[in-house]
């Protein structure tokens, strides 16, 4: 789904041809839901800071700077160059950055931690709407090799996901969801396809690797006998939602609230009845200039009507998308100036709070995209969202989402949820526990325990979804990818703000 106006993108390139190609991204990239910002001057100290040691690094192992990026020891790189421009965010030995063996002991040592993706995302083969391939399309613009070529979206579709999400990362379990048009023809995915490719990957893999999402459209002709349709005939692991209606349509004819009585609650009723009880609500995540191009339903996209709701259905999970964070309508420095000074972030903050004011245990925030962006804008900003998330919901309550295939493969973002830790000064101030080792309760819980537990995958029973070493088809698959030594791709998928 595409919001950027022409305007917009008069402004942005696509990621994927004009990004440096860093394990890290460099700068914001947009899915196309948000105007991405500029980079930064501390962003581009990176950058530089990068390409300085995958130079001299690189070269002592016999490796160019593309190659060397593409291992461990690039990626370990990457987070020494971010601690030397924002300070030691990120826990990272520079041992990891110069000796391959170093690097692939850490890697080994976490490679069979649970990873759990609640958000993942392709689109079908025959997809051919004009909103999505305008984002290749663009590029015509500025890339001339691209003029008179067919565009195809071959990056977002399933042999590309496949590769991203379960070959180039550690993901475990991922959730395919999808995001509902009023046109049906618009939609990524059906929900037909969504459960069809579930059995494909869980089919090829001889377990239980990928879950599925079943989109339900409040308020539209025949939505309660599509939901009937789907507990029936495809049987979904949860639901998702966008309360806004339409997702590019920001005069949407069908926005809703999660406690309307009259049009949600004979639905949750349903919706408990069949025992899948997991509802993904897509909050906050709106274009800057929300208040004006989004009038009409931006309200919507807030979480004031997730108390009421979780208080009256504590039956079900209601997990919000993005964690309800609005994207920046300042500077990155701002946005933390302006938490240093109120002790608050916009929409999270008030997410955060339901679990006390309402008496709740039901409400979760899940990371998508949020945590990319903050993490490479301002990983002290970023620190103080998931401290803001964990003290109000709990660390039983933040789940791990990526966004992908949007923004390439999510190793890098798996990476830097592992190495963040909020500052001293910050825990101290704010009363913030820290998030420790990456493979400790906090970050274990988060990164796939939490939604282990939402989906019922009782990795401990004997019957297993997953093989206890995880060596199904698809991590043969993977093990026999990696023996390639192609490496990553360090490629994102998405828009960037054009350079000065």
């Amino acid at each position: 789904m595409i919001w950027l106006t022409k305007e917009d993108l008069a402004l942005t390139v696509p990621a994927e041809r004009a990004a440096f190609r860093s394990p890290i991204p460099t700068q914001m990239v947009s899915n196309g839901e948000f105007m991405p910002a500029r980079q930064t001057m501390q962003q581009r100290q990176v950058e530089e800071r990068i390409k300085e040691l995958a130079d001299g690094l690189g070269g002592k192992l016999g490796l160019n700077r593309r190659k060397f990026l593409q291992t461990s020891c690039g990626m370990a790189a990457a987070f020494l160059a971010m601690n030397a421009v924002y300070g030691s965010v990120f826990t990272v030995d520079p041992a990891e950055a110069a000796d391959p063996a170093a690097a692939a002991a850490r890697l080994k040592a976490l490679g069979h931690q649970f990873i759990f993706d609640d958000q993942v995302h392709f689109v079908r083969d025959d997809y051919t709407r004009e909103r999505v391939l305008r984002l290749a399309e663009f590029a015509k613009n500025w890339n001339p090799v691209l003029k008179g070529e067919k565009i195809t979206l071959q990056r977002y579709k399933f042999e590309n996901f496949v590769k991203e999400i379960f070959m180039d990362s550690e993901t475990k379990v991922a959730l395919l969801s999808g995001a509902p048009f009023d046109d049906a023809e618009a939609w990524f995915l059906s929900n037909d396809q969504i459960e069809r490719a579930r059995a494909l990957i869980n089919d090829l893999a001889g377990s239980r690797r990928l879950l599925s999402h079943a989109l339900f459209l409040p308020g539209q002709p025949r939505w309660v006998e599509e939901v009937d349709r789907a507990i029936s005939d495809l049987k979904p692991d949860g639901w998702k939602g966008y309360t806004i209606g339409d997702p590019s349509n920001p005069s949407a004819r069908y926005p809703y609230r999660l406690d309307d009585e009259k049009l949600m609650y004979p639905v949750y009723a349903k919706m408990v009845r069949s025992g899948i009880r997991n509802v993904s609500i897509h909050k906050g995540l709106l274009p800057p200039d929300y208040e004006r191009s989004f009038a009409a339903v931006w309200k919507y996209a807030t979480v004031d009507d997730l108390g009421k709701a979780a208080k009256d259905w504590p039956q079900l999970n209601f997990i919000m998308y993005h964690a309800a964070h609005r994207p920046f309508l300042e500077a990155p420095d701002q946005s933390l100036a302006d938490f240093e000074r109120t002790g608050r972030i916009n929409w999270v903050s008030d997410l955060a709070e339901i679990p006390g004011k309402y008496g709740v245990r039901n409400v979760y925030g899940e990371l998508g995209t949020t945590f990319a962006n903050s993490a490479v804008t301002n990983p002290k900003y970023c620190a103080a969202l998931l401290g803001t998330l964990i003290k109000g919901l709990g660390a039983d309550h933040v789940v791990w989402g990526t966004d992908s295939v949007w923004y390439g493969s999510p190793q890098w973002q798996i990476e830097a949820f592992r190495r963040i830790e909020i500052p001293d000064e910050m825990q101290k101030k704010y009363g913030f526990a820290p998030l420790g080792a990456a493979e400790g309760v906090v970050k274990s819980a988060i990164l796939g325990y939490n939604s282990a537990r939402l989906y019922s995958l009782n990795l401990r029973a004997d019957h297993k979804p997953l093989p206890p070493d995880y060596s199904d088809r698809l991590a043969r698959m993977k093990a026999e990818h990696e023996l390639g030594g192609a490496g990553r791709s360090n490629a994102a998928y998405g828009f960037i703000r054009k350079r000065a």
